[in-house]
């Protein structure tokens, strides 16, 4: 039987003429929420990336289809009911690796841009304003404190990139410690030890039900302490983040992530003190490149 693929949201153009020489059916279409669920009924497998959503809606209405496997291009899979789906014998899975070293680059950008006020300096020259001594009060990375909260394949990435710029990293431990990580350099300690020790503070951590940067989290920071979120919107209460760059309590943050994207908080993403992306962590050629490679390992290797 021909296998049926169904491509939401874009995929490297090697990887879908690699499947399709390969004997797939690939198809390339967008659907709206109600609409995905019967659509999926004509496919075997579904690859999608942040934009698309499969939750108990759409995977009720592909029950008694064809839909096999859906694959996350991706790390984080919150947008999928992952239980339900196997629960229904549909197979999820993700490509966790492809994209950690693109992730960890721009979460160091972000940070840079954050020590040395890049955005909104380039920003006012693009206004032709010569701000030198306005931005002219950055700080250096090397010497101080790194807390980076979810310590994985990305958090670890960014953790040696801070070391070797001289950095200290701080981190902590959720379910198992990761082997070979604590030197001179590199410790593991509380949550309360990292909020309270470290000048910048990354978040790499799956998204939760409570928000990991939230009024309680950010009054146990340092004053003047720098955020950066390369992980999930939904880790960082955006309300109380603004109020805290407002009041000075955070010096600077770097946003790749935004809880709506199809309503980013502008008024945060606005701020002078907020160096900001639109969700492009993975946007490398060679990252989308190593993610298709593993797009098509995982749905030539699978049994439909």
């Amino acid at each position: 039987m021909l296998t049926r693929v169904l491509v939401t949201d874009g995929m490297d153009a090697s990887a879908i003429e690699k499947l399709r020489s390969g004997g797939h059916e690939v198809v390339e279409q967008f659907y709206e929420p109600d609409a995905l669920g019967p659509a999926l009924r004509d496919f075997d497998a579904v690859i999608i990336r942040s934009a698309t959503k499969i939750k108990e809606p759409q995977i009720d209405a592909a029950r008694g289809g064809r839909l096999k496997l859906i694959v996350r291009a991706g790390v984080g899979m919150d947008n999928i009911a992952i239980p339900y789906a196997e629960a229904a014998g549909i197979a999820v899975r993700n490509t966790p690796r492809a994209s950690s070293n693109a992730v960890a680059e721009l979460a160091m950008a972000l940070l840079f841009s954050c020590a040395r006020n890049i955005s909104i300096a380039g920003h006012t020259m693009r206004e032709s304003k010569w701000e030198k001594k306005a931005y002219s009060k950055g700080f250096e990375l090397a010497g101080k404190t790194a807390g980076i909260i979810g310590y994985g394949r990305i958090g670890r990435m960014v953790g040696d990139k801070c070391q070797a710029l001289g950095m200290n990293v701080l981190s902590t431990v959720h379910r198992s410690k990761p082997e070979g990580c604590e030197c001179e350099t590199m410790k593991f300690v509380s949550m309360d030890e990292l909020l309270s020790g470290s000048d910048v503070i990354i978040l790499c951590a799956p998204g939760g039900e409570k928000a990991l940067v939230d009024r309680e989290s950010l009054a146990k920071m340092k004053d003047g302490a720098v955020i950066v979120n390369v992980s999930r919107g939904s880790n960082v209460d955006e309300a109380a983040l603004l109020e805290a760059l407002n009041s000075g309590k955070v010096r600077a943050a770097g946003l790749d992530v935004w809880l709506s994207e199809k309503e980013p908080n502008w008024a945060l993403a606005q701020h002078p003190a907020v160096s900001c992306t639109p969700h492009i962590g993975a946007g490398t050629r060679e990252a989308q490149k190593r993610i298709g490679t593993e797009l098509v390992d995982i749905v030539e290797g699978f049994s439909f």
